[in-house]
């Protein structure tokens, strides 16, 4: 698995069984996306291919995944037993990372096309 220094001091200042899970979660997104770039933004892990694909984060109570607000949209089955926001997953840190849902969410946001943002002109109003 390639290393990514602040990545790697990101998931170092856990504890041990938090370790595991996000240690377990990073290899998972990494084997999914294969040449996806890793990094830190927004002061967590965050995985990018031409656009967002997944962030995660682990807290307290809880490890929070951040597919967006698409992926969640998606997925309101799957996602039923968790509690969700707007572009967020919490897993309580008592259960297991849902690895299959993770697969889901992740593939999802490979195959979504990259959102193009309205081009405007130099006056600061958008072309039609």
């Amino acid at each position: 698995m390639p290393s990514n220094p602040d990545v790697d001091a990101y998931i170092a200042k856990f504890p041990q069984e938090v370790r595991e899970k996000l240690q377990s979660l990073r290899a998972h997104i990494l084997a999914l996306a294969g040449d996806v770039e890793e990094k830190m933004a927004y002061g967590i892990p965050t995985y990018k291919k031409g656009k967002n694909i997944f962030h995660f984060a682990a807290y307290q109570g809880h490890i929070g995944l951040y597919p967006g607000p698409a992926a969640i949209q998606a997925h309101p089955k799957e996602l039923a037993a968790f509690k969700t926001s707007k572009g967020a997953v919490q897993v309580p840190l008592a259960q297991p990372v849902p690895l299959e849902l993770v697969t889901r969410l992740v593939q999802f946001n490979l195959s979504a096309p990259v959102a193009k943002k309205p081009r405007s002109d130099r006056k600061g109003k958008d072309t039609k």
